[in-house]
């Protein structure tokens, strides 16, 4: 099982990024997938999580109306687009998977955002 996240790196206060998440070794179509993330010194907090078939979306409210999150279920995908974005959303970005008990994370990867 992987989940491999990209598109991560620095970024200008208002810029934008969008990080992608590339799933294998499990039914990705079944599972619920989130992105959570880590900033230094706090704990890991959830940032938007969809539905196995993407219907349905949830965000934090620190970046709603600025994050979307997606999905492909055909290429294994979750990506998560994040616009104006603000030095607070610096932190290690965490693709997960959840279906019932069994919950899958990625590795992390580390936005910046700093003039």
């Amino acid at each position: 099982v992987q989940l491999v996240e990209s598109g991560g790196g620095l970024v200008q206060p208002g810029g934008s990024l969008r990080l992608s998440c590339v799933a294998s070794g499990f039914t990705f179509r079944q599972y619920v997938m989130k992105w959570y993330r880590q900033a230094p010194g706090k704990e890991r907090e959830l940032v938007a999580a969809i539905s196995s078939a993407g219907g349905k979306t949830n965000y934090a409210n620190s970046v709603k109306g600025r994050f979307t999150i997606s999905r492909d279920n055909a290429k294994n995908l979750v990506d998560l687009q994040m616009n104006s974005l603000k030095p607070d959303d610096t932190a290690v970005y965490y693709c997960n998977g959840i279906r019932g008990l069994t919950e899958y994370w990625g590795k992390g990867i580390l936005v910046t955002v700093s003039s």
